[in-house]
């Protein structure tokens, strides 16, 4: 008899890779979903667990620490991250049963652990965090308190004043609504508001985006026969407006140059009227096939993906493109709602971004026709990866200039040319774009 797979069976599993293998969890999470055959509300449920746990995982330490005789950080990882299962539902959750909640930590300890008495531990700890939860001691720490490494929380003290700070972190362990863009070369909002009704996602449009809105229940939005008409793609607002920032215009010739997963690209096409041409690049081969089927499923030809090293070099590129969109890779801490375990990365590695991005952006500068526009973007919150590159680029390359431009919302006229999205202060992502224009 096949063994079933429940849904803290499959968030224990992503919990585990994700800490011993350096995994993405919404990346691991996808494929254990699907290789489990969980349903829809199953499927919810293991990223619930497995994306609240990471949230507040140095907070759970924290409790769990004040009741185990054994350091956590000397247990195995498995165990720990069933005891930090087990108390995420306990505390956080209200229609889990904390005896059931219990009950299945120790039978997933009786299953994952080598040592035979860690079923025990795991019962015993959770039921004294039973009987202690209305008198836990609070953290006094920001960092322990939202579950943001030390690190972090400086990095994010040094952009916003004090009082924003806590807010900041707090919509970071938000639970955000999936963000959809219409494809209005295919359909007119109204008409996808009702399908999707139909297949019993909550919908609303979203408060000041035109052609964007917000669902609620959606499952595997893949599986969704609006998804399949190519009636709309995922894209957060922030992302979004970048594009209208850029202004693609129909006929124009539009180069993408860090396409994946194809975002900005359907924008722009769609921006367009499916009239002229974007080039869809990725440095990964694989993703050209991605950004291929995401084209064909919305019915936009324009796109064409290619496979491109944005510093290298392509000479027949040089002066050839309208617009130029460099969203870089980054340090991603704009996302942390969507990749909570971001923030529990070794921020080593992140001290050479700065200079990836640099390279980046002045090598694609160069593909700009005079009198064109150049968009560099990132999904992070951190200077030295947003206004500290544009502002070394611009004392290099003097053909260029900060243009302001205006976008809907809260932000309206940004006359230095440069914005920047906070989840606190606007409910989106939080990313940083600036529009350059060529001038010579």
């Amino acid at each position: 008899m096949a063994v079933r797979n429940t849904a803290r069976d499959v968030a224990l599993r992503a919990l585990v890779a994700c800490e011993r293998q350096g995994a993405w969890s919404d990346g691991f999470l996808k494929k254990e979903i699907g290789g489990a055959g969980l349903d829809g509300r199953d499927a919810a449920l293991a990223t619930r667990l497995c994306f609240g746990v990471q949230q507040n995982r140095m907070l759970l330490d924290f409790w769990l620490g004040n009741l185990s005789k054994i350091p956590l950080d000397k247990m195995e990882p498995a165990v720990r991250s069933i005891l930090r299962l087990g108390a995420y539902q306990i505390l956080f959750l209200d229609r889990v049963p904390d005896h059931a909640a219990v009950n299945q930590a120790v039978e997933q300890g009786r299953k994952n652990s080598r040592n035979l008495r860690s079923a025990g531990l795991v019962n015993g700890i959770l039921r004294s965090l039973i009987r202690q939860k209305s008198e836990l001691p609070q953290p006094t720490d920001l960092s322990t308190q939202y579950s943001h490494p030390q690190w972090l929380v400086d990095a994010f003290s040094r952009r916003l004043p004090a009082e924003e700070l806590e807010a900041l972190l707090r919509a970071d362990n938000s639970e955000p609504p999936t963000c959809i863009q219409i494809n209005t070369c295919k359909a007119e909002t109204p008409a996808a508001i009702e399908a999707l009704q139909q297949e019993g996602m909550t919908v609303s449009p979203h408060p000041w985006l035109p052609d964007c809105l917000l669902l609620q229940g959606t499952g595997n939005l893949e599986q969704s026969a609006v998804f399949q008409r190519g009636w709309f793609y995922v894209q957060d607002v922030a992302a979004r407006l970048a594009v209208l920032a850029a202004d693609p215009r129909s006929g124009m010739e539009v180069l993408d140059a860090c396409a994946a997963p194809g975002g900005k690209s359907f924008a722009a096409a769609i921006a367009m009227g499916n009239q002229g041409r974007v080039i869809s690049c990725d440095i990964h081969p694989h993703k050209q096939i991605l950004l291929q089927r995401g084209a064909d499923r919305l019915g936009l030809p324009i796109i064409r993906p290619e496979v491109l090293d944005g510093k290298v070099c392509k000479e027949d590129f040089l002066n050839s493109f309208d617009l130029v969109i460099a969203d870089v890779p980054c340090s991603g801490l704009g996302i942390i709602r969507k990749k909570p375990d971001i923030r529990y990365k070794d921020p080593g590695p992140l001290s050479g971004l700065p200079r990836v991005q640099g390279a980046i952006l002045e090598n694609v500068s160069r593909y700009v026709r005079p009198g064109g526009v150049l968009l560099y973007a990132t999904c992070t919150l951190l200077e030295r990866e947003n206004e500290a590159i544009v502002a070394t680029f611009l004392e290099k390359q003097k053909g260029f200039t900060l243009e302001q431009f205006q976008v809907p919302g809260p932000f309206g006229l940004c006359a230095d040319g440069m914005l920047t999205c906070w989840p606190h202060r606007h409910g989106t992502d939080g990313f940083f774009f600036a529009k350059l224009r060529r001038r010579v």
